[in-house]
């Protein structure tokens, strides 16, 4: 007899071996079985088709006279199997009552040699042992799936109410024992601490916060290292936005405090919402009542005017069902305050001071010039001129050495935060002297002068006037004014000898 060389050996080794081989899930003569693992609630593919040796053999298409039968065997080794769905050659389907229509076929695939079975969705007692026989011309083809559930149950139901504490429990139908279980959130693996308490298949959260939201990934871990994870989309029914919002706002202006709900209620089944405000000042308890409306999921406070005394906390309640969600809206009004009040002279020490009301220690201030007509244009050239001398332009202090006529206009003062720009109180500054419009410097001192003059010629010319007119009028009475003349000097004689008399006596 001839020997065989290794290599020749070794060849025919593997061709009958690869002959031989068929991929999980492809039906060749004997079955062959595998498993898929679906959560409860998802959908699940059990995968089922011939191999591309046998497509090959039917021309790349099965002929129309094809059956599928898929069974599910029981929970146990003793129970028949029962039927899940069949497909006549003729066409007609035939489906179990439990799970009519949820189970399904492609017809369109039958033809290329795909028989899976879709169900969707699976529940945790779909669990199980299915079979697929699949009968064409003469032959008969077999696959077998193992579907394993996971699943996992949040108590109490959804929706979770913001702060409620809540119990994620995670459980499969694999038959080893479960050695460990994980829990990840936004994949970050949670360890057991004050707020989440990892047990054995199961994960309390005690205040579930916003943040909370999302999904989450429990990994079940078993004796035999079988790992199985599934992933369940957490929602919290609570408020939007920032945890204890602040509303800045200028002080003689309107305001708006947010409250406004993460999800509408009536996509959850909730029809009784109603909600209120209510704030603590001096002593006394202020309410205001929102008007119900399951349209919307935001219930804000509207104040058309707010002054100092308005800002600090206000409490939003919403309750929804049986149950009541409450949010804190702080109110920080902004204020500028002039060091000169009323109007400002000329020349003057001006000091601009923005204030805040409750402030986060986050903020920062900035000052702009605002023409009195506005543009885009005129505002950056008047803040780049008007800004050139003052010491602070950002601050909450601005200063101006020299009040001019060029400062006459609106200050704003700005407040900015992480996140941008928060508000703006503006201040309207007012200067004694002020015109509308003036003529230019170099033609100032001219005018004046001209008019002095003018002024001063026309007096010289009215005092010539009233001199020559009085010395070219005659007299009226000529006669008093002869006596006149005549009584002056006796009057002096009678003085006269009135003095000497005198003299004599003494």
């Amino acid at each position: 007899m001839r020997p065989v060389s290794p290599v020749l050996f070794l060849t025919f080794t593997l061709l009958a071996f690869n002959a031989g081989h068929i991929p999980p899930g492809v039906a060749d003569g004997e079955s062959r079985e595998q498993k898929v693992w679906a959560r409860a609630g998802s959908s699940a593919v059990l995968p089922c088709h011939l191999s591309p040796r046998r497509m090959s053999k039917s021309l790349k298409h099965l002929p129309d006279m094809t059956s599928v039968l898929w069974k599910r065997h029981g929970g146990s080794a003793h129970q028949e199997p029962h039927m899940v769905l069949e497909v006549e050659p003729s066409g007609l389907r035939k489906t179990a009552l439990h799970m009519r229509s949820r189970v399904s076929v492609q017809d369109s695939a039958l033809r290329n040699g795909n028989f899976s079975l879709r169900i969707d969705p699976v529940r945790s007692e779909d669990a199980g042992l299915y079979e697929a026989r699949v009968t064409y011309n003469t032959e008969v083809q077999s696959c077998q799936v193992e579907l394993g559930v996971i699943t996992v149950t949040l108590s109490p139901p959804s929706p979770v109410i913001e702060n409620e504490p809540l119990l994620l429990s995670c459980n499969s139908s694999h038959r080893a024992s479960l050695v460990e279980t994980c829990w990840f959130h936004n994949g970050c693996l949670i360890p057991t601490s004050r707020t989440f308490c990892s047990l054995p298949g199961a994960l309390s959260i005690f205040r579930p916060a916003m943040s909370d939201a999302g999904p989450w990934c429990c990994q079940l871990r078993y004796s035999d290292n079988e790992i199985i994870s599934a992933t369940y989309d957490l929602q919290i029914l609570g408020f939007d936005g920032p945890t204890n919002p602040v509303v800045y706002a200028a002080a003689g202006s309107a305001a708006d405090l947010p409250c406004t709900l993460s999800y509408l209620p009536s996509a959850f089944g909730i029809n009784m919402v109603t909600a209120h405000w209510s704030r603590l000042a001096g002593g006394h308890l202020q309410d205001w009542g929102i008007s119900q409306n399951l349209s919307s999921r935001s219930f804000p406070l509207h104040l058309p005017v707010v002054w100092p005394g308005d800002a600090g906390q206000y409490h939003c309640a919403v309750s929804i069902g049986s149950k009541k969600i409450i949010r804190d809206v702080t109110l920080a009004v902004i204020t500028v305050t002039p060091s000169i009040q009323g109007l400002v002279s000329e020349g003057s020490h001006l000091l601009l001071i923005c204030s805040l009301t409750h402030p986060q220690g986050h903020e920062r201030f900035q000052w702009k010039y605002l023409d009195s007509a506005p543009t885009n244009s005129k505002v950056a050239v008047a803040t780049s001129r008007n800004l050139e001398g003052h010491r602070s332009q950002t601050g909450p202090t601005l200063e101006i050495l020299q009040v001019s006529q060029k400062d006459t206009g609106t200050w704003e003062c700005s407040v900015y935060g992480p996140e941008g720009r928060l508000g703006a109180a503006q201040y309207g500054l007012q200067i004694t002297g002020a015109q509308v419009s003036s003529p230019p410097t170099i033609f100032s001192g001219q005018v004046t002068f001209g008019l002095t003059l003018t002024l001063f010629l026309l007096l010289t010319v009215c005092v010539l006037a009233l001199a020559i007119q009085k010395k070219a009028r005659p007299p009226a009475f000529p006669a008093l004014e002869g006596m006149f003349a005549v009584a002056v000097p006796w009057k002096k004689m009678e003085e006269k000898q009135k003095e000497n008399m005198q003299q004599t006596e003494c």
